[in-house]
This record gives C-alpha cells, structure tokens and sequence, in this order.
C-alpha cells in the first residue's frame, strides 16, 4: 500500500473539521441558497436556488462534531424546512439515501429523527412556515429536537406580506402556534420582522402590532427596512419615510419587551436545564434550551452548592428572578 499523500493544507485539520464557535456548540448547514423571491431580499442572485446536501453528509458531519464534544447543534440553512426538495426534482428523485449501513429517507424529518438520535442538543434556525413544519412538533415534545422553533414571518399585514412575496394567511399562522402549544407546551417560539417597508401604513403596522399581542412570542427581531441594491422591494412606491419606521420600530420593541418580560417572570420557581457558555469569578452564565447564542438571552447563575461545573455541562438551575431578556437563578 502507498504511503498517503500529505496535504499541507488539510492534514493537520482536526477530524471535526475548522470552526470558529466555542468547542461545546456548532453550526451544521444542510443546505445552500433559496427557492423563494422574497422582495426584500437577494440571497437568491448571491446565492443561487436551493442545493441541499446529502442527509449522509449532514449527519457524518453531526457525529463527527457530537464525538469531539459538541453539545448543541445550531441546524441552519436560507430555508431549513425546504431541505431536499430540490434532490426530489432531480431526474430520479433522491428520495433515500444509506447510513450507518441502513436505507434511509432523505427529507428533513428523517434527519431530525436521527440528529436527535445522538444524545445532544439540536436546535432548528430558519424554518419558513410549510404545513410539514407541524410535523415537527412531536418531535421537539418528545425531546428528539429542542422545543424551539425559529420561523422567520416578518410581517402580519396582507398586504404587506403579499408586497414581500411571504404567506399571508396571519389567521392561521395563529391557529397554527395554537396548535402547537397544545402539543408541546414548553415550545419557545422566536421571529423576526421588518417594519416600514414601502407601502405599509398605520393600519398596517397596527396589524402587525395586534398580532404581536395575540402571538405571545418569545423570542423576536425586529428590522428596519432598509434598501438593497438589486432587491424588488428597493424601487417599490409608497417608501416609508426614515422618522416613521424609526418610530415604528420603537413602538414595536417597547411591545415586545413586555411580552418577553411577562413570558420569562413565569420561568420564575422553575427549574431548568441551562448549558454553561462561560464560567468567571462571579458565577456561571449559560443559556436554557428556549435560548440561541448570540440572539436571544442568558442565564445568570450562582453556584450555591459548589458543584464542579465545566463549560459545555447541563445543569439543573432554579430561576429566581427576570426582566426583558434574561434569567437569573442558582443550582
């Protein structure tokens, strides 16, 4: 047998491959690029239409990271729940593929069934609103996924959501996280919105602001909209003037942190499974399974029993006290 070549460039990269989070949580992208013409966006002209890789690829890349002590997995794409519906149109249809030496499906629910499979956190980013996605649900009830969903929906008006090229049936958005409160009632749900697109009126923003009220999210962003080269959207009429989204967008998070205020002061009395981030002279900080690093909030913690705690340990912590974003409580 010949002696392997060596490659200056990949030899000495470590079998998890090179990233650049924290050692205890990763990114794991199942696909690239997007079929939808969203008018504010232009991801698709950068990026192409949809290419999902193959459900083998994806999940030789999650045991490779679970086995090099990531805890958390982020699944991320432009459009998670798209997954494998462009190698369903391929001539043929890749409908399965083989893992671990067994046929499997190639679609975004058998990859979640075996994501969970490997013993660690795995959190959906992304989810455009399909009917499947209700499929998902009994999956983040049962712990296969975390109970969080991440579901971009960006507005609520009609219109407005008919000018982005969104869905635009607000009253079943509503029915559906109904729904799946039912099924799983520890479900963290996060959005995000834009206000002040072009064309969107008081009325408009009302609708959005409504909903909000209705909605009870836990998590949301918010945007202004901004103008981008190449974007449909950019060189729409009626443009919203820079002091109304300004003033729109502070009435929509003035909003919003009272919902998230209210939400997290139910945590209090709770006790949760907290994944530590950091460890300092001060205490522990770490996050619950309803919070995403870098985008939602953190839970500050004492370590009142002197257990030996490492960064990328679970946790049980007893929530003692809020406010807009955060939690605070000991183990």
């Amino acid at each position: 047998m010949s002696k392997p070549t060596h490659n200056p460039y990949t030899s000495l990269v470590p079998k998890q491959g090179v990233k650049l989070t924290p050692k205890h949580y990763a990114y794991l992208k199942i696909s690239e690029g997007c079929d939808h013409r969203c008018t504010f966006c232009i991801i698709p002209s950068m990026r192409g239409d949809l290419e999902s890789r193959s459900i083998t690829q994806v999940l030789d890349e999650a045991k490779r990271l679970a086995e090099a002590g990531v805890k958390e997995l982020l699944v991320v794409s432009q459009d998670t729940s798209a997954y494998s519906m462009d190698l369903k149109r391929q001539e043929g249809g890749v409908k399965t593929a083989f893992w671990n030496g067994m046929p499997i499906k190639n679609d975004l629910m058998t990859l979640c069934k075996q994501l969970g499979k490997l013993g660690i956190w795995v959190r959906l980013h992304y989810v455009y609103p399909y009917p499947h996605v209700d499929d998902l649900i009994p999956l983040m009830a049962d712990g296969t996924l975390l109970p969080y969903l991440d579901i971009p929906l960006q507005h609520a008006s009609p219109k407005i959501l008919k000018a982005m090229k969104r869905p635009g049936s607000i009253d079943r958005t509503l029915e559906r996280i109904k729904q799946w409160r039912e099924i799983c009632p520890d479900l963290t749900l996060r959005s995000t919105f834009i206000v002040g697109f072009p064309g969107e009126t008081e009325e408009d923003f009302q609708l959005l602001l409504d909903f909000l009220k209705e909605a009870q999210l836990d998590r949301v962003g918010c945007f202004k909209f901004s103008p981008v080269e190449g974007a449909p959207a950019t060189e729409m009429a009626d443009q919203v003037p820079e002091d109304v989204k300004e003033e729109r967008f502070h009435r929509f998070m003035q909003l919003q942190q009272e919902i998230s205020a209210n939400r997290l002061k139910q945590k209090i009395g709770k006790t949760l499974d907290v994944l530590v981030d950091e460890i300092d002279e001060e205490g522990i900080i770490g996050r619950s399974k309803a919070d995403a690093p870098e985008v939602d909030g953190l839970v500050y913690v004492d370590n009142l029993s002197g257990i030996n705690v490492k960064v990328g340990d679970v946790i049980k912590v007893t929530i003692t006290n809020s406010d807009e974003y955060d939690l605070w409580g000991s183990c």
